[in-house]
């Protein structure tokens, strides 16, 4: 295993981040366990999860399989989404900022976080209050830095000019969807990480599964796969056709070379310098096996030319290409 500085902090995080969104869903307990052990035993020392992964179950989860174990992982975790139909059970006010790391911890089993990550952006919050609140669960020891997920360039500024303002500890990582079918965040996500000294946690390195070429163009996906069970966020998102026809052709490059595709798009992404960790986010332990390999594999320039012909940089697969739970509105008529 290859370990990474956290951008500018002084933590270490293994190349391979371990993501548990699966654990407690299409993951049970014991599949959950083989893979966390295996994890370990590779070296891993990053771990993530999330309050809204199952309504806390993978928080669970992840609490009873790193026990006596919790000081050597880095452990991240993240609010922000609704956890209720409450109106203050979601967002960034400082009372449900507060009660939920509480109830974090309590599921996780745990007295603090390394890493706490606002989940998403939310335009009409008071930033202010948000960052007054991660200062008081700083001091407190309840979490020792924060991150920030799915926001854009100018609010990750935005964020820091409100640290410095307020005197608390700027964010330590960004963790933004980035792949070689997703292209935007080189534009002004990562360039403001590199910037301000933050690292790069990327989620969905294989694209919620298109990246591994299972799913051919003009075919029913398989059954069990993401797709084949009509989920809602690859069906609005990767299931394109271009993309698939991309897959398709990195497919056959990768064959020739003898690797799976899966493992060359991994390690595309954490062959930009500005990537401190991926996040692997398995369902099986055979699929963790599988991105093991990734961190040794290298890129020729010769294939990031290929990649170049492919997707542009800084664009995507196709035109149109964007998360509708992330909606653009830079114009309003």
């Amino acid at each position: 295993m290859q370990y990474r500085r956290l951008g500018k902090s002084n933590l270490q995080v293994s190349a391979l981040c371990l993501g548990t969104m699966m654990f407690g869903d299409q993951t049970d307990e014991q599949e959950a366990g083989r893979i966390v052990a295996s994890a370990r035993d590779h070296g891993i020392n990053f771990i993530d999860t999330a309050d809204v992964y199952t309504k806390g179950r993978s928080e669970e989860i992840v609490g009873r399989l790193l026990g006596a174990s919790r000081p050597d992982w880095i452990l991240a975790s993240k609010l922000g989404n609704a956890m209720s139909d409450s109106p203050n059970h979601s967002h960034y006010s400082r009372t449900w900022m507060l009660r939920e790391t509480d109830s974090i911890l309590q599921r996780l089993g745990t007295d603090y976080l390394d890493v706490l990550y606002l989940h998403r952006d939310y335009h009409e919050e008071n930033l202010e209050e948000m960052v007054r609140a991660l200062d008081d669960l700083i001091r407190s020891g309840r979490i020792r830095a924060f991150g920030l997920s799915n926001f854009r360039g100018w609010r990750i500024a935005e964020v820091i000019r409100l640290c410095q303002q307020a005197n608390v500890a700027p964010p330590v990582v960004c963790q933004p969807y980035y792949n070689l079918l997703n292209r935007m965040p080189e534009v002004e996500i990562i360039p403001a990480c590199a910037h301000y000294g933050m690292g790069v946690v990327p989620y969905s390195p294989i694209a919620r599964g298109v990246l591994t070429g299972k799913y051919e163009p003009g075919k029913p996906p398989p059954e069990g796969t993401r797709a084949g069970r009509n989920d809602r966020r690859i069906m609005q998102t990767e299931f394109r056709a271009e993309s698939l026809q991309i897959a398709q052709q990195l497919k056959q490059h990768c064959e020739q070379r003898g690797v799976r595709l899966g493992q060359f798009a991994t390690a595309w992404v954490l062959a930009n310098r500005h990537i401190s960790s991926v996040i692997a986010g398995p369902r099986t332990l055979a699929q963790m096996e599988d991105y093991y390999p990734a961190v040794e594999l290298g890129i020729s320039p010769e294939e990031e030319a290929m990649i170049d012909a492919l997707v542009a940089p800084g664009h995507a697969s196709t035109p149109g290409y964007n998360d509708p739970s992330y909606p653009f509105f830079g114009r309003q008529a």
